[in-house]
């Protein structure tokens, strides 16, 4: 079974909507369906179909959530250290074209999220950054060309 390297935070999150999912939207759309169905003739009734989409939809995703808590193995970034980039790591760059500084967090591929600066460890900056120091710079492709960045400060916690 492979495993999915994860944070403490990513893994709650998961196991969080994998809980709401079951404990609130599968009863809900068992409550949808049945009211559908008390309305009589099945083939013209949209409601009934999209409550049957939803709950395929759902229960999708509660098998792919069951699927990813069972094989997640949970790293705790503060207990890493070194200046090395590693899963975990909290990694100040600055992109070399326009000066501007940026800070990423690698974490797991299902806990990923650019907008709370959290990089998934399978993107191409993230395996870029893998094993340099303070100091290098990496190149990763980008649709408008090449991006160099260079590593300023290395955090683990």
């Amino acid at each position: 079974m492979q495993k999915f390297p994860m944070t403490a935070s990513g893994l709650a999150s998961l196991e969080e909507e994998l809980r709401t999912l079951k404990a609130q939207e599968r009863p809900a759309i068992i409550r949808a369906i049945a009211e559908a169905r008390s309305h009589g003739d099945l083939s013209e009734n949209a409601e009934y179909h999209a409550a049957r989409e939803r709950q395929s939809f759902v229960e999708g995703r509660i098998a792919e959530l069951e699927e990813i808590v069972s094989a997640a193995e949970v790293i705790d970034p503060a207990s890493l250290s070194g200046d090395t980039v590693k899963f975990g790591a909290t990694i100040h760059l600055i992109d070399e074209d326009t000066e501007q500084e940026v800070c990423y967090q690698i974490v797991g591929m299902y806990e990923a999220d650019i907008k709370r600066s959290r990089l998934s460890v399978t993107s191409p900056l993230a395996k870029a950054l893998i094993a340099k120091r303070v100091g290098d710079t990496v190149a990763v492709p980008a649709p408008g060309g090449d991006r160099s960045y260079e590593i300023l400060k290395i955090t683990y916690g």
